[in-house]
């Protein structure tokens, strides 16, 4: 009780900052629109995914993920007719950090692609959690 005493300032600090932890947890569980790297792979494995990276084509090139096919967000809507046979199937779309993926889904969604999510924090977070990233190929 001493130590809480002539430290407060640093218990109220592990509070605030666990109580942020506790949020963020809570939020990402209810947006089932967000998918972690893990929640990614599992989806991809268990019902045949397919992962749309909407970056550029020199992003892309940079490293993707491994059978990701790449349509640029400013081509996403001129060509949704490439993935029109794939509208039952779970796309997983991802960007550099997640942010442009976000109007991608809103895109596919007005589409009729109803089970488009985000790769929360794109292939930075892919990468970030050890997972592998693919440099060959061309984007199709």
């Amino acid at each position: 009780m001493e130590f809480l005493q002539h430290n407060w300032y640093w218990a109220t600090l592990a509070g605030i900052s666990g109580g942020f932890l506790l949020l963020d947890l809570v939020r990402g569980q209810s947006d089932k629109s967000q998918l972690s790297p893990v929640e990614a792979t599992l989806l991809i494995n268990r019902e045949d995914a397919l992962v749309i990276d909407i970056r550029t084509q020199g992003e892309y090139a940079q490293g993707h993920i491994p059978n990701a096919r790449n349509i640029p967000l400013g081509d996403l809507e001129r060509r949704l007719g490439e993935i029109d046979k794939l509208k039952g199937r779970p796309l997983i779309v991802c960007c550099a950090s997640g942010a442009r993926s976000g109007s991608a889904i809103q895109t596919l969604r007005k589409a009729g692609f109803d089970k488009a999510v985000n790769l929360r924090g794109g292939i930075f977070e892919w990468e970030k959690a050890g997972y592998p990233v693919s440099r060959k190929g061309k984007s199709k």
